[in-house]
C-alpha cells in the first residue's frame, strides 16, 4: 500500500445552517465555500489608545487564502469548526496575532451576516457567514504582534475617525502604518495606502458601524 497522502493536512469541517439559522449538519471547508452553505465565524478588531488618538488594526490576508487572498481584513477572524463555541473561537486572536486573550476581555459588538462571491486562484467561491463581532483593547503597536505566517501577511493601523471617513465616502484612501511579514527577515516596518475596495467584500456600513462602535468604547 502506498503511503502517499497519509500526511495530508486534515480539512476543517464546519457546522452549516439554513437561511433561517437552523443547523442542518456539517461539511468540509471546500464544500462549504463551493456550495455557499451558511456557517459561523468570529471577528475581533484590535484597538489601542495613543494619547488622544484611537487606532484600529487590520490584517492583510495571505495571498494563498481560499477566499479574498491579499485583501485587508478584520484584525483576527476565523470560522468556527464543527462543535466549537464562540467562547472557544477566541483562540483565533492568539493563533493569528500571538495575543493571549480571554473571552471575557472582549467587547461584544453584535452579530452580522454577509454573503459574497468571488474566485481565488481560478476557483469560484460563495461565502455566507453568520458572524459575532468583538473588539479588544490592546496596548502594543503592530510590531509587538507575532503573526501566523500561513494566514497573515501583515498588520497595519490607522485612526478610527479616518477609517470611518473612508467607509462613509469622505476619503478615497487612508495611509496606515504597521508591519509586513517577510519569509526571510520576519516582521518589517511598512506603510500602505488603502481604499475601501481593498478590504474583504462586505457592506461598507459593516466597517463604518464597527468603527463607530469601537470609538464609543474607547
Amino acid at each position: 500500500m502506498s503511503g502517499r497522502g497519509l500526511d495530508r493536512p486534515r480539512e476543517e469541517r464546519f457546522d452549516i445552517y439554513d437561511a433561517a439559522g437552523k443547523p442542518i449538519g456539517t461539511a468540509c471547508r471546500s464544500e462549504v465555500h463551493a456550495k455557499g452553505y451558511w456557517h459561523r465565524s468570529f471577528h475581533c478588531w484590535l484597538i489601542r489608545r495613543e494619547g488622544d488618538r484611537r487606532l484600529v488594526m487590520f490584517q492583510q490576508r495571505q495571498t494563498d487564502k481560499d477566499t479574498f487572498p491579499g485583501r485587508f481584513d478584520i484584525t483576527a477572524a476565523g470560522h468556527l469548526e464543527a462543535g466549537e463555541t464562540m467562547r472557544e473561537a477566541v483562540r483565533e486572536v492568539e493563533e493569528e496575532l500571538g495575543v493571549s486573550a480571554a473571552y471575557d476581555m472582549l467587547i461584544p459588538l453584535g452579530e452580522t451576516r454577509n454573503e459574497a462571491e468571488g474566485s481565488a486562484r481560478g476557483v469560484p467561491f460563495i461565502d455566507r457567514e453568520i458572524s459575532e463581532v468583538f473588539g479588544l483593547l490592546y496596548d502594543g503597536p503592530p510590531a509587538s504582534l507575532r503573526l501566523q505566517a500561513e494566514e497573515v501577511a501583515g498588520v497595519y493601523e490607522s485612526e478610527l475617525e479616518a477609517m470611518i471617513d473612508l467607509f462613509e465616502g469622505r476619503r478615497r484612501t487612508v495611509t496606515a502604518a504597521g508591519v509586513s511579514l517577510c519569509p526571510e527577515d520576519g516582521l518589517k516596518e511598512a506603510s500602505v495606502q488603502v481604499s475601501a475596495a481593498d478590504f474583504v467584500t462586505r457592506p461598507y456600513a459593516y466597517y463604518a458601524g464597527v468603527f463607530r462602535a469601537l470609538l464609543r468604547h474607547t
